[in-house]
């Protein structure tokens, strides 16, 4: 099977002769810091080669409890959020039907613990009246407030209808190996349970049961998805030439952009099964470059239904964007476009035609329009989509963050203005422990009046 490929033409010509090839140097050594462990948050580099490490052992257990849960389940609630869930909701979506809900599919996958909306919750809550349904916990702490809110409220209601030792069979904790609330309340309650390794962050997690377990509970393979992975790791490793490693080339022409001015990336696709790709995509490369005053913004747009909308901006707005677009080469379905006998609306020039034909003249004629009106386009061609093409294109995006980041002088792996909100939220909730920053935001908002 072929790999992904990237087309960078279109975006170094943006840039002046030879400016690519100059970040070779950058790039080599930040990718064997990486290696080495010699670059910022080298204690969170265990996703590095971690799709070589995953054993056939390992992919078993994994399908067998998620087995239990389609076998007992018609509905299984994945409570994570950030890293913990965008990984698995983006590969699940990639591969769903569009309309797979009005099938009711055995058993649905829901997501939640990503909010704390109460009307989201309280209608998730009716749902789940009368039904047996299961949870996937995926927590490290056990205390993100707006995971251990809806996973209290979750285990609560799954236990008042299905008994709590039932209950028990149909929940799985994916936390930490010995800390934490969540491990403490697995090992108590004697729920299956999978480790989140100390040494991976949550946004490069979708290899570890946190995206893999909730992947094989929609009944998707993820031995093909670790089998992309391990080939992109491949592919991209330290030792193969600058001009063939995509991963290198993708990180030092963004970085080239960078420094020329290109503060916004938007991910393109022209795929809706994609929009949750470039979710994952946006906390991916958000969360890991981020920091220090510095960083891309990364956006994102569905066309052509955001050309309709955003267009307008893209192709007359500030000079200060580029796109980075994934196509997809062939889709898994064909429809031919009928002819119509009175044609009123002179659309017949398009009979016979599969309908992903016009689509790829609109992202053709698109990206030529962009690029005339000064918008660099990088291009990331996948052959298919499925799980192993997923799989590639997530190792791709994990490597290429890891290296431009290095780059980019910043430490990919951590996430410090995370904390921000979060102790404001916890004054203002009068959490045990806030007292000081409670009284003195309390002061605040009244001086604010």
């Amino acid at each position: 099977m072929k790999n992904i490929s990237l087309d960078i033409t279109k975006a170094a010509c943006f840039l002046e002769a030879g400016a690519v090839e100059a970040f070779e140097p950058k790039v080599k050594a930040a990718q064997e810091a990486l290696e080495n462990g010699t670059c910022p948050g080298n204690d969170f580099l265990g996703w590095l080669h971690l799709p070589t490490e995953i054993t056939p052992d390992f992919i078993a257990e994994i399908e067998a409890t998620a087995k239990v849960l389609r076998d007992n389940c018609e509905a299984i609630v994945v409570a994570g959020i950030g890293g913990s869930y965008l990984g698995a909701k983006a590969v699940i979506e990639a591969l769903s039907n569009s309309f797979g809900w009005l099938q009711s599919p055995k058993p649905a996958i829901l997501f939640a613990g990503n909010n704390i909306g109460e009307d989201y919750l309280f209608e998730l809550t009716e749902y789940l009246k009368g039904k047996k349904f299961g949870v996937i916990n995926i927590s490290k702490s056990g205390t993100t407030t707006e995971t251990a809110l809806t996973f209290r409220l979750l285990k609560k209601q799954c236990e008042a209808q299905r008994g709590k030792e039932e209950a028990k069979k149909v929940i799985v904790a994916v936390t930490d190996a010995k800390r934490g609330a969540a491990r403490t309340c697995a090992d108590k309650e004697g729920y299956k349970s999978f480790i989140i390794p100390d040494n991976v962050g949550g946004r490069f997690s979708v290899l570890t049961p946190v995206g893999l377990l909730p992947i094989a509970c929609a009944g998707f393979d993820i031995k093909a998805l670790v089998e992309g992975a391990q080939q992109m790791e491949k592919a991209c490793g330290k030792n193969i030439p600058f001009a063939e490693n995509l991963a290198a080339q993708y990180a030092a022409v963004r970085n080239g952009l960078y420094q020329n001015g290109k503060k916004i990336e938007i991910m393109v696709n022209y795929q809706p099964k994609l929009h949750f790709v470039s979710e994952w995509w946006k906390q991916l490369y958000g969360e890991s470059e981020g920091k220090d005053k510095k960083g891309i913004f990364p956006a994102s747009v569905d066309f052509t239904t955001d050309l309709h909308s955003m267009g307008q901006w893209i192709q007359d707005g500030e000079r200060t964007i580029f796109e980075t677009v994934i196509s997809i080469e062939e889709p898994e379905k064909k429809l031919l476009f009928p002819e119509d006998e009175e044609n009123l609306d002179g659309l017949n020039f398009l009979a016979g035609k599969r309908v992903d034909e016009v689509n790829k003249m609109a992202e053709l004629g698109t990206r030529l329009a962009h690029v005339d009106g000064g918008v660099p386009n990088i291009r990331i061609s996948v052959p298919r989509l499925n799980e192993f093409y997923l799989g590639q294109l997530i190792y791709f995006f994990e490597i290429g963050c890891g290296i431009s980041g290095n780059v980019l002088g910043v430490n990919p792996f951590n996430q410090p203005g995370v904390e921000a909100y979060k102790k404001n939220m916890f004054a203002l909730l009068d959490k045990p422990g806030y007292e000081a920053e409670s009284k003195a935001i309390k002061e605040r908002l009244e001086s604010e009046k």
